[in-house]
């Protein structure tokens, strides 16, 4: 017997031996009745499909709602947190450490710091406003115009290669990462760079804050007490609390936003996403069930991965493309991939 004919009639027989039970109780004009919101409440959970992976999903929903909720009205609030912090900093460095640098340093260390430190500046605005201002990619909705490979049941839309659905932004993403609520927008194929980009170039900046301030540093820690007490002024004294504040921040930062990009760049290195490493992780322990061994079909091999995310195609490239702002797009337009069983040289310099 099919499925829907097995719940049709246990749900038959239900409606029945309520029936019976019931007539001796109530009026025979409230028998149907209650029969019948009966069959109605049963049926919200009998299903002869579900197992507990369905329980748990419907018991956990409102969570995934909440979080939902949470990071898609609270992206702005991040956005402004990561300008708020950087822009104290860059306050600091030039209008408390910058005079000292310019006083005690020799013309060479002085060209050194000035040089280095707006131009990571400047790289880690860019990329900031390019990963925040670029949209990700998004599959087109015709069924012709996409090369798909699966069927989104939330856009009911094809769904192309390496394509994944955001529950925040409610659409599919080309070459989705993942959801990032301090960019407060998707990291995908097209702003996947301009992400990775701000990530090094903001952990970079953190520690060259941190390793240049470090004797500036412990000196304000070491006088905190005596600069509570005269003869020092005010602007002596917050002087020293910006020093403290700039290193806590900058070395916690450098910290923990090192991680992260270091496991982006280990990522790249083989040619996954956040979700995919996820997805290949399940399938390769699948396989090796089966005694067989799970390769990744885009990967290129590691020079090729990272050429092909920076999109360079020759050796100037990366000089105007990885060390310079640059608003070139990325490799492919994000539906349909290239596949090399061998690691051969795709984009040769």
């Amino acid at each position: 017997m099919r499925p829907c004919s097995t719940v049709m009639h246990l749900l038959l027989r239900c409606m029945r031996g309520c029936g019976r039970h019931s007539r001796s109780r109530m009026p025979r004009r409230l028998r149907q009745p209650v029969s019948y919101i009966k069959l109605i409440f049963k049926s919200l959970y009998f299903n002869s499909l579900t197992n507990s992976e369905v329980v748990l999903d419907c018991i956990l929903e409102p969570v995934f709602w909440m979080v939902e909720v949470v990071t898609r009205w609270f992206g702005m609030v991040f956005v402004f947190l990561i300008v708020a912090l950087t822009s104290s900093v860059v306050f600091i460095a030039y209008f408390c450490l910058l005079p000292l640098v310019l006083y005690t340093y020799s013309p060479g260390w002085m060209m050194w710091h000035i040089c280095y430190g707006n131009w990571n500046l400047v790289m880690i605005v860019f990329h900031y406003y390019k990963a925040t201002n670029t949209p990700p990619g998004y599959p087109p909705k015709m069924k012709n115009e996409v090369p798909f490979v699966s069927f989104c049941k939330k856009c009911v839309v094809p769904k192309p290669a390496r394509s994944h659905h955001c529950g925040i932004c409610k659409t599919c993403i080309l070459k989705m990462d993942h959801h990032c609520p301090w960019l407060n927008n998707c990291v995908g194929h097209y702003n996947h760079r301009y992400f990775f980009s701000f990530c090094l170039y903001l952990t970079l900046g953190c520690m060259y804050c941190s390793i240049s301030g470090r004797n500036l540093f412990i000196d304000a820690y070491n006088a905190i007490d005596e600069i509570s007490q005269p003869p020092y002024t005010y602007k002596d004294r917050m002087f020293h609390k910006s020093v403290i504040y700039m290193w806590v921040l900058t070395s916690t930062v450098s910290v923990a936003l090192g991680g992260l990009t270091l496991w982006h760049a280990v990522l790249i290195t083989h040619g996954e996403t956040s979700i995919e490493r996820h997805i290949n992780n399940k399938q390769a322990k699948h396989l090796a069930k089966r005694g067989k061994v799970y390769r990744n079909p885009f990967n290129y091999g590691k020079l090729n991965n990272w050429k092909v995310f920076f999109g360079v195609e020759k050796r100037s490239h990366w000089l105007t493309r990885i060390l310079l702002p640059s608003g070139h797009t990325p490799y492919g337009d994000g539906l349909t991939w290239d596949i090399y069983p061998l690691k051969k040289d795709m984009m040769p310099v």
